[in-house]
């Protein structure tokens, strides 16, 4: 099954904030003899998400440029969405998430700190 239009989601609810760690790959297109050509099709990048804890990595089209912000940097997606890739092979199924955005850009709102939960809650 394939999502036509991806899996929409809630980044701050998801992710929390998202800081800048590096450029992981670059992805070419191939031409019609299925070889390598020297133009890039997108770029992937790896991101510190607080909320989840562990690095996440989003794939950005080449037309955004590249992406060469600060170590730990705040940024933000453009247009988030997440989709999966399944592979049948005779009696089992692999399956595959990936994110891709429209761009990544450096968070220009002031990033709320996450809320805990108080003590003094009285009913």
């Amino acid at each position: 099954m394939r999502l036509a239009e991806g899996i929409v989601i809630d980044l701050e609810e998801t992710f929390g904030v998202l800081k800048f760690s590096g450029q992981r790959r670059e992805r070419f297109v191939q031409d019609e003899d299925g070889n390598r050509t020297d133009d890039v099709k997108e770029r992937t990048y790896d991101l510190k998400s607080m909320k989840q804890g562990m690095m996440i990595q989003v794939s950005i089209p080449a037309e955004a440029g590249i992406k060469d912000f600060k170590y730990n940097q705040i940024v933000a997606l453009v247009d988030p969405v997440i989709d999966t890739v399944a592979n049948a092979n005779f009696n089992r199924v692999e399956t595959s998430w990936y994110m891709k955005a429209k761009d990544l850009v450096i968070a220009t709102a002031p990033v709320k700190p996450q809320e805990k939960p108080s003590n003094n809650d009285k009913k």
